[in-house]
C-alpha cells in the first residue's frame, strides 16, 4: 500500500513511468466504454478507407478514361466518388458523435472516481497538500483527458489508420517509389521519440504550476476578509504576481514544446512529397510508370504526410493528456493509511476510553508529540485537558477520534482497538466539536442534521418535535427564520457563536457515547457559553466529555483535570494544581 501522501514527493517517481505505461493505465479508464469505443473504431476505419478508395479510382479513370477521352466512364467514375464522400461524411459524423459521448462520460466518471478517492483519504493527505492544486487537479487535468479522448482521439486513430493504408498502397502500386517515398517517415519516427519525453515533462511542470496558481488564489480569497485587517493587499499581491509569472512562464516552455513537432513534420512531409514528384517524373520518363498512377501516388502520399502533421499536433495534446494523468493516478493510487485492523480481543479496562502507551509523532516532523502515554477516562464523567501551546492537547484529542494512528501503542474505545472500527460506527460513537465549526451551504435544518444516519429522514415538524424531546427548541429563536434559515459555508450573516450552537445541537442530537470539545468556547462571549454549557447538560449522563481549554473558567466543573506537555500528560489533580503547573511552565518558559 502506498502511505506516503505528498503529492510532491511522489512526482518524481511517476515522472520515471514510461509511455507505454502511463498509456495502459489511461486506457484502462475506458474499460466501461469498451463496446462503444470498438463501434467508434469501426466507423473510423470505414471512414479512413473510404477515403483511401478514391485517390486509386481516380488514377484508374485518368488513365482508362480520361488519356482515353471515354467521358462516360469519367461520369460514371464521378458518381461512384460522389457515394464513396457521402458515406464517408456520414461516417465522420458518427464516430465524432460516438467518441464525444464517450468523453464525456468518461469525465464524469473519472471526475467522480476521483473525488470519492479524496473523499476516503485521512486528514493528515490535506495537511500536506494544498486546497487549490487538489482543485485544479479534479477540474482542470481531468479536462485535459477528456479533451483527448473527445477530441483528439478521434483525429489521432483516423490519422494511424489512414497512413497504414497509403503506405500499404504506395508499396503496392509501386515498392521502390513507395520506400523512398516513406524514407522522412523514418526521421520523424526518431524525433518523435527523442522529444516525447521533453514534451511530457514540459506540461507536467506546466500544469503543476497551474495547481500552485489555484491554490495561492484558493488561498488569497479564503482569508481576504485578514488580508483587509491588516492591509496585506502588497503581500498577496506579490506572492500572486510570482506564482503567475511562474506559471506564465511554465506555460510558454510547454507551449514551445507542443508546437515543436509540427514545423518538423511539415518540413519532412514537404520532402517526401518533393521526392515522389522527382522519382515518378524519372520513372514515367523511363516508361515504366503512368501519369494517372503518378496522380494516386501524389494523392497517397499526401495521405499519408497530411495525418503525420495532424499527428504533430495530436502527439502533443496526448503528451498534455498523459501529463494529466500523470497528476490524477497520483492520486487515486494513494491509500488510506489509517486502515481497519483485524478485530482484536476486547481488552479488560478500568475507563470507556484508554490510551495504552502511546507515542505519536506527525509524518512530516520526527519529533514526537506524545511519549508512552497511558491513561483511561471512565463513562459519563467530564475531563478537562489543559497545557501550554503547542503541549499536544488537540494532537491527543485528534488521537481520540482516529484522525490520526498512534505511532506506536494503542487507544481504546469501550475495551476495543479504536483501529478496528469502521469508520460509520467510530464517527456514532464519538462526537467532535471544533472552535471553528464547518457549515454547508444550505438551511439550518441541513445542517443540523449532518452526519446524522438515523434522523436524516426527518422533517422539520418532526425534527422540532425532537428538538422539543431534547429541550433545544428555544436556540432556534436565534435564528431568523428558524429551521428555514439559509446558512452560508462561508458564515457570512451570522455569529461565531450560532455557528457553535448549531456545531453543539448537531452534536447533542446524535447522543455520542464520547464528545470531544477542542477549543470549541475559546472565541465566543460568555453569555453564549453559558448557553452552550446548557446544550451540553441536555446529553445523556452516559456520555463522556472531554474539554480542550486555555480559559481555566471553561474547567472549573471538570471531575478530572489532565496536563499536556513536553510529550506527557499527568494528572493535574484540583482546578488550582492546574493553574500551577501553567504558571510553572510559562516561568519555565
Amino acid at each position: 500500500m502506498n502511505y506516503n501522501l505528498n503529492l510532491n514527493k511522489e512526482t518524481s517517481s511517476n515522472e520515471k513511468a514510461g509511455t507505454i505505461t502511463t498509456l495502459k493505465r489511461l486506457l484502462a479508464l475506458m474499460d466501461s466504454e469498451r463496446k462503444n469505443l470498438f463501434i467508434a473504431l469501426i466507423f473510423i476505419f470505414i471512414n479512413a478507407g473510404l477515403n483511401l478508395i478514391s485517390p486509386y479510382l481516380i488514377g484508374h479513370a485518368v488513365d482508362k478514361f480520361i488519356v482515353t477521352k471515354h467521358y462516360a466512364g469519367v461520369i460514371r467514375y464521378a458518381v461512384i466518388l460522389l457515394v464513396i464522400f457521402v458515406m464517408a461524411m456520414f461516417s465522420g459524423y458518427t464516430q465524432a458523435q460516438l467518441m464525444g459521448k464517450v468523453g464525456q462520460r468518461m469525465l464524469f466518471n473519472l471526475r467522480n472516481r476521483l473525488f470519492n478517492k479524496l473523499q476516503e483519504l485521512p486528514i493528515d493527505f490535506f495537511n500536506q497538500n494544498k486546497a487549490g492544486d487538489l482543485i485544479s487537479r479534479v477540474n482542470n487535468d481531468t479536462d485535459k483527458i477528456n479533451q483527448f479522448f473527445s477530441q483528439s482521439f478521434v483525429q489521432f486513430m483516423s490519422s494511424i489508420f489512414t497512413m497504414i493504408g497509403a503506405a500499404i498502397f504506395l508499396i503496392s502500386i509501386d515498392f521502390r517509389l513507395g520506400l523512398a517515398a516513406l524514407s522522412p517517415a523514418v526521421i520523424l519516427w526518431i524525433f518523435t521519440r527523442s522529444f516525447s519525453p521533453w514534451v511530457k515533462r514540459r506540461n507536467t511542470a506546466s500544469m503543476r504550476s497551474t495547481g500552485i496558481l489555484s491554490a495561492e488564489v484558493q488561498e488569497s480569497l479564503q482569508n481576504f476578509k485578514v488580508i483587509v485587517a491588516f492591509n496585506r493587499r502588497d503581500y498577496f499581491r506579490k506572492r500572486f504576481d510570482e506564482v503567475n509569472t511562474d506559471n506564465y512562464r511554465n506555460a510558454v516552455k510547454a507551449g514551445i514544446a507542443n508546437t515543436v513537432f509540427t514545423p518538423v513534420y511539415g518540413f519532412l512531409s514537404n520532402i517526401g512529397q518533393l521526392i515522389v514528384l522527382a522519382f515518378g517524373i524519372y520513372l514515367i520518363m523511363a516508361g515504366q510508370f503512368s501519369i494517372g498512377l503518378l496522380i494516386s501516388f501524389l494523392a497517397y502520399i499526401t495521405q499519408f504526410y497530411n495525418p503525420l502533421r495532424q499527428l504533430a499536433a495530436l502527439w502533443a495534446n496526448f503528451q498534455v493528456a498523459l501529463a494529466g494523468w500523470d497528476r490524477i493516478s497520483q492520486i487515486l493510487v494513494l491509500e488510506n493509511n489509517l486502515p481497519l485492523v483485524p478485530d482484536a480481543k476486547k481488552e479488560k479496562q478500568s475507563g470507556m476510553l484508554s490510551f495504552r502507551h502511546v507515542s505519536f509523532a506527525y509524518p512530516s516532523s520526527e519529533k514526537e508529540i506524545l511519549r508512552h502515554v497511558s491513561f483511561d477516562l471512565e463513562r459519563g464523567k467530564t475531563y478537562a485537558f489543559v497545557g501550554p501551546t503547542g503541549g499536544g492537547k488537540t494532537t491527543t484529542a485528534s488521537l481520540m477520534a482516529r484522525l490520526y494512528d498512534p505511532t506506536s501503542g494503542k487507544v481504546l474505545l469501550d475495551g476495543v482497538d479504536i483501529r478496528s472500527m469502521d469508520i460509520e460506527t467510530r464517527t456514532a460513537k464519538i462526537g467532535f466539536i471544533l472552535q471553528e465549526p464547518f457549515l454547508f451551504t444550505g438551511s439550518l435544518h441541513d445542517n443540523i442534521l449532518y452526519g446524522n444516519v438515523q434522523n436524516a429522514h426527518l422533517s422539520d415538524d418532526e425534527l422540532l418535535q425532537l428538538l422539543s424531546e431534547a429541550g433545544l427548541h428555544g436556540l432556534l429563536d436565534r435564528f431568523e427564520g428558524g429551521l428555514n434559515a439559509r446558512i452560508d459555508s462561508s458564515g457570512d450573516g451570522i455569529s461565531l457563536g450560532q455557528k457553535q450552537l448549531i456545531a453543539f445541537i448537531r452534536a447533542v442530537l446524535r447522543k455520542p457515547d464520547v464528545l470531544i470539545l477542542d477549543e470549541a468556547t475559546a472565541n465566543i462571549d460568555t453569555v453564549t457559553e453559558q448557553l452552550l454549557e446548557d446544550v451540553l447538560q441536555k446529553l445523556p449522563s452516559s456520555t463522556t466529555r472531554i474539554i480542550i481549554a486555555h480559559r481555566l473558567n471553561t474547567i472549573e466543573n471538570a471531575d478530572e483535570i489532565f496536563f499536556v506537555n513536553a510529550g506527557n500528560v499527568t494528572k493535574a489533580g484540583s482546578l488550582q494544581d492546574a493553574v500551577d503547573l501553567l504558571l510553572h511552565k510559562k516561568r519555565v518558559s
